[in-house]
Order: C-alpha cells, then structure tokens, then sequence
C-alpha cells in the first residue's frame, strides 16, 4: 500500500527491522517450499492443475510435514476428478495435523463424490466439532444428510449453516441436492425467507425473482401465495397502457422492521432503501436487556437474548447485513457460553459488554442518520 503522507525512513522503521529478523530466521529450505507453494497456488488459479501439483509435490519433499502443501495438493486431485488420491492426500495432512478442520471438510467433498455418503458425514461431523462456526461446512453437512435419507436432520443443518451466513438461504434454493427436502415444512420456509428477501431488494415480479434467485417458477408463486397468506406481502397491480403487471410489496409491518429498496426515479429504474427503523430500535432495546443479564451473571438469559441476535429469523438477517464482524464474535461468545456456561461468562464479561456496546453505538449513529 502506498503510504499518504510521504515515504517513512526505512532506517528508524521497526517494522523493518522485524521483518528482516524474520528474513533471517527462514532458512533456504523454508523459502524454497515456500515459493514452491506459492506457484502452485497461482498454477491452480489458472487451472493449471497438473502444474500445481508438481509445485505442491517438490515443496512436500522439502518440507514432509508441510500441511497446507499437501492440502493443496489433494485439492488439486479433487478438480481432476481423482478422488481417491485426493484423499490420500488429505490423509497425509491429517497425520500431520489431525485437529485440522479444513481437511476434514475438504475429506468429506472427496467421499460425496465418490457417492460415499456415510463418510462424507462422518468427516463433516469430525469438522464440525473442531470448528461449529463454519458456514459451509454445515452447508456440506445439509447436502450429505439430505442425500443419505436423513432428511429432517438436513433441515436442521442448513438452518445452522443460513444462520453463520445467509447468503447459504439463496444458494440452498437452487440446489439439486436439495430435491429430496423440498416438500419439508423447513425447507419450504427457507425458500420464502429468500422469495421475501428478493422482494425487500426491489425484484417485486415473478419473473424477476425467478431470474436473481434461480428458482422454479412454481416454487417463487408458491412461496409468495404463501406470504401473502402470512400477512408478509401484499399483490399489487399496475396498469402498463393496454394490460397490466401483478407485483408484490412487504407488508408496512415487515417493511418498517427489515426496511425495503423502492423504485423511484425516471421510468422507476433507480432503487432507494427505506431504513429499518422499527428493527434498530428493537434491536437497542434488545442490547439493553443482554446488558443487564450479563452484568447480573444470568447464564440462560444471556444464551436465550444472544440467540435472538444470530437467528435470521428474529434479528439474525440485520446483524449480519449491517454487523457482520459482531455477528460473528456473537456466534463465537454462545457456543463459547454454551459449552463453559458460568465460568465464561464471569471471565469473558467485559468482553461481552464491550461488544454490546459496540453494538448499540453503531445503531445510535445510524439511527441519528437515518
């Protein structure tokens, strides 16, 4: 990065002291395997699949204990199809570091592949207890489960993995892996969630939401006759000279709380988001309450009000849309508290008011804007 203000002299530059200490304690084994890994990274960004592997080969023969280098490398096998050395790969790395997430997850991608639905779950599983808070790896898990019969179960996952990231919700819907879930209640609310969201974004016809979503067509018509049921959209007709156009719009309950792009400007074509008062406003309040329950040591209060923040369905979808580094420290502190329950708590306490605070300053000043 180009510095603003002049160029700092390297002579009294600390930094640079510290990065040549760095320099020297590398040896040139260490920056060979290095620059190895490095091209083969770049080899297989251009596809260039065999390339990298030779790179990822020549850094693992310097270094035998290189994980991410064999991690690339089983990687690398993956996208030529070549699964069960894929896995040898992986293997390699998991005797190296067997509390590795990532290659549990990439293990399991390498199993769905070979139609091994069992051990694609099973390596899933092995992920997850070693790190709860990955998005897609819960995603992954969804689609094993789905796939293998266990269809309730995978609901429950890909609930999991939409509440660490909603954009899961609209990649869910076009799925194939998903065909077997879509006549669950689960499932079918999942898809409104995204038909409600396409709708908030300004894509108020059925034809525009089938093309940003992917969907059927029968799929989006069925979850906005749904909606419209729940009270969460309203039909709307507009008169087009010699016919006229149905479109649909949040309900004002709905609208004041998650707020709404609308078209405005010359022939409609510019969007403008109406603020989510309603929902900040909440939201503070909300903060107040977890404040007090966290001061006063409650467990079960603190667990229940944090539950509120990460669920897309209560305030889960705002947080992650306006807070998303809180959303994630959020997510972190209730598994956390889940796990270690009164002791976290009292030591963790002003981490926790910190962040709430955090929280409640960036609502004041967008609500002030607003």
């Amino acid at each position: 990065m180009n510095k603003l203000f002049g160029r700092k002299s390297e002579k009294n530059d600390p930094s640079k002291d510290s990065e040549s200490a760095q320099e020297h304690l590398l040896t040139r084994e260490d920056i060979q395997k290095y620059e190895l890994y490095k091209k083969g990274v770049n080899h297989m960004a251009d596809e260039k699949f065999r390339e990298a592997i030779r790179d990822f080969d020549l850094a693992t023969k310097i270094d035998p204990h290189f994980v991410d280098a064999w991690l690339k490398k089983g990687y690398a096998y993956f996208h030529m199809n070549e699964y069960p050395i894929s896995l040898s790969c992986y293997d390699h790395a998991l005797d190296i570091d067997v509390d590795n997430p990532e290659v549990w997850n990439l293990k399991g991608l390498s199993y769905y592949k070979m139609q091994n639905m069992d051990k694609a779950i099973e390596s899933c599983e092995k992920s997850l207890d070693l790190d709860p808070n990955n998005g897609m790896t819960w995603y992954n898990y969804a689609c094993y489960l789905v796939l293998s019969g266990k269809t309730e179960e995978g609901i429950e996952a890909l609930k999991r993995s939409i509440e660490i990231d909603i954009s899961n919700a609209k990649k869910a819907v076009r799925d194939r892996d998903f065909e077997n879930a879509r006549g669950i209640e689960g499932f079918r609310r999942i898809i409104e969630v995204v038909v409600l969201e396409a709708v908030r974004q300004g894509y108020d016809y059925v034809g525009k939401i089938v093309w940003i979503t992917g969907m059927d067509s029968i799929d989006v018509e069925n979850a906005l006759t749904n909606l419209e049921i729940k009270g969460l959209l309203s039909k709307k007709v507009e008169r087009k000279f010699f016919n006229k156009e149905e479109y649909y719009e949040l309900s004002k309950e709905i609208a004041s709380k998650v707020g709404t792009l609308k078209r405005s400007g010359f022939l409609k074509g510019e969007k403008e988001l109406t603020p989510p008062i309603q929902q900040l406003k909440d939201l503070s309040e909300l903060l107040g309450s977890i404040k007090d329950s966290v001061e006063s040591g409650n467990v079960s209060k603190t667990l229940d009000q944090f539950e509120k923040l990460i669920n897309p369905s209560v305030h889960g979808s705002i947080m992650i849309e306006r807070f998303f580094n809180e959303h994630r420290d959020l997510r972190l502190y209730y598994n956390r508290l889940q796990d270690k329950g009164q002791e976290y708590l009292i030591t963790h306490k002003k981490d926790f008011l910190n962040l709430i605070e955090s929280i409640d300053a960036k609502i004041r000043s967008n609500t002030i804007s607003n």
